[in-house]
């Protein structure tokens, strides 16, 4: 089982990029997801999920600027993030449970200026 993100970089204050987790070794459709992000020095927090019936939580901090979807015929997970804020420079990871596991991807990077 792997998960592999893409679409960080560096975005300018008020952006709007999308990250995307493409999965390998399981159908995403089937589990919960999550992404995480840790900002330097900080810990690791999740910032959006999404369950296998669809229902979507999020932090706080992202209510009503980030968006978590499923991508089926990609066997995906999007964030899309609107209206970026220094603050949420950090590196974002993709997480899932399987079997009694919990399956990380490796990050990317987003980088937000002012």
């Amino acid at each position: 089982v792997q998960l592999v993100e893409s679409g960080g970089g560096l975005v300018q204050a008020g952006g709007s990029p999308r990250l995307s987790c493409a999965a390998s070794g399981l159908i995403f459709d089937d589990y919960a997801i999550a992404w995480f992000r840790q900002a330097p020095g900080k810990e690791r927090e999740m910032v959006a999920a999404i369950a296998p019936n669809g229902v979507t939580r999020y932090a706080d901090s992202v209510q009503g600027r980030f968006t978590i979807s499923r991508e089926k015929v990609r066997n995906a997970v999007n964030l899309q993030m609107n209206d970026l804020k220094p603050e949420d420079t950090a590196v974002y990871y993709c997480w899932t449970y399987y079997y009694g596991r919990d399956i990380w991807g490796k990050g990317t990077l987003v980088t937000v200026s002012k």
